[in-house]
């Protein structure tokens, strides 16, 4: 017996919850390899994430386990999940034309630092399949108009229920999801952009920071939400420029910034080290 579980848990604040949970989980023959926590003082909310691994062959089995965590989360108000770190996630990546976050992802992926299992990609256009392709994806060409964008949405479900997909990411899709997709994905989609908003919209928006002389320009990823580009942020990463960089510049060192920044938040999500908080997360990071 050799999986590795990992435990995840909130609840309100009490003194003795991380005794509690260790006893149980020795009570049960696993061992803790790894263990943060959290509390938020404000809200007198705990979080705790804790990797484990069985002692011996004795150790319950994790559905047993589940069954029986429950009547102690039951007591505590506890949203809690334990889950086998070695089934990796089903990721489906939607994107329009611009390639670099999911090149790098299908690359972090390809070459194993990316825990997930990239299952389809989708695109309104199809200036990257040969890419997708390349890695042996399916790739799935849905274009959309205003009058047909129910009816592309609901292609987009079909395939993520056809891959049993977990979590639908955002690499670049420059497309605005319905209020109707953003509720039915709540907490399994991840998007990325620019820093500059709520500044600097639309078109080329490294363009006008350039204009504007910015000397910071950065990217953030997070949950989408009906709330456009305001869901709860994961991560984020800034860099500093100067007058001396072109527009070009500007827009190859954001692409770059936009790359890792999803990366990070897609591997920590996958690594259930994301908890959400309210419209915050609890980002337990290596």
């Amino acid at each position: 017996m050799t999986q590795r579980l990992v435990l995840t848990l909130s609840c309100p604040d009490r003194h003795g919850i991380v005794a509690d949970v260790t006893a149980f989980l020795a009570q049960h023959n696993y061992n803790i390899e790894e263990s943060s926590q959290f509390e938020d003082r404000q809200e007198r909310r705990f979080f705790m994430r804790t990797e484990l691994a069985p002692v011996n062959d004795q150790a319950t089995p994790i559905e047993t386990l589940k069954n029986e965590f429950t009547q102690l989360s039951g007591t505590e108000q506890m949203c809690w999940q334990i889950r086998n770190l070695e089934v990796k996630p089903k990721v489906v990546i939607a994107e329009s034309r611009w390639g670099h976050c999911l090149n790098n992802l299908l690359h972090k992926w390809k070459a194993g630092t990316l825990p997930v299992d990239i299952v389809a990609v989708v695109s309104n256009h199809n200036d990257m399949r040969d890419l997708v392709e390349w890695y042996n994806v399916p790739y799935h060409h849905l274009p959309v108009t205003p009058e047909t964008k129910a009816q592309q949405e609901a292609q987009i479900l079909k395939v993520m229920s056809d891959t049993k997909a977990d979590l639908l990411v955002l690499a670049r899709y420059m497309q605005i999801l319905s209020n109707e997709l953003c509720e039915e994905l709540s907490g399994r989609a991840i998007n990325i952009h620019h820093s500059f908003l709520p500044g600097f919209k639309g078109a080329k928006p490294y363009h006008q920071a350039y204009d504007r002389g910015v000397k910071l320009i950065g990217a953030t990823a997070h949950f989408v939400t009906s709330d456009l580009d305001e869901g709860p942020i994961i991560e984020q990463e800034v860099e500093r420029v100067s007058h001396s960089n072109t527009p070009e510049e500007l827009v190859e060192i954001g692409h770059d910034i936009e790359s890792v920044v999803l990366f990070r938040a897609v591997r920590w999500h996958a690594e259930q080290r994301v908890l959400l908080n309210g419209h915050r997360t609890v980002v337990f990071r290596r």
